[in-house]
C-alpha cells in the first residue's frame, strides 16, 4: 500500500466514497458509463493484485484506484485518458458546500 499516493489523492478518494454512499442519479449515470469503459480496458484488475487498498477490486491496474470509487469521483479522470474529469476539485468543493 502506497500511503503517500493515497494521501495525495485523498480528496478524490473521499469524493468517490461519498458519492458511493450518497447516491445521485446523475453521478450513477456517469459512473455507469465510465465503468463500462473500464471493463473493456486491458488495465482492469479484477483480482485486486494492483489495488492500492486491498479488497477494493476491481481496480485500475494503472493507478491502483478502486473503480467503484474512482468512477464516481467527478473531479478525477482516467490516467489513460479514456474519460475526463467533469469538474475541477474547486468546483466539487463548492458543490459540497451547498
Amino acid at each position: 500500500m502506497n500511503l503517500k499516493k493515497i494521501w495525495k489523492n485523498r480528496k478524490e478518494i473521499y469524493e468517490g466514497i461519498k458519492n458511493s454512499v450518497i447516491r445521485d442519479i446523475y453521478v450513477e449515470d456517469i459512473a455507469s458509463k465510465r465503468m463500462a469503459i473500464c471493463k473493456e480496458c486491458s488495465e482492469i484488475d479484477k483480482e485486486g493484485s494492483k489495488c492500492e487498498m486491498p479488497g477494493t477490486q476491481p481496480c485500475c491496474g494503472n493507478c491502483g484506484c478502486s473503480l467503484s470509487f474512482k468512477t464516481r469521483a467527478l473531479s478525477t479522470e482516467c490516467p489513460l485518458e479514456k474519460w475526463k474529469a467533469l469538474m475541477t476539485e474547486d468546483e466539487e468543493n463548492k458543490l459540497d458546500e451547498l
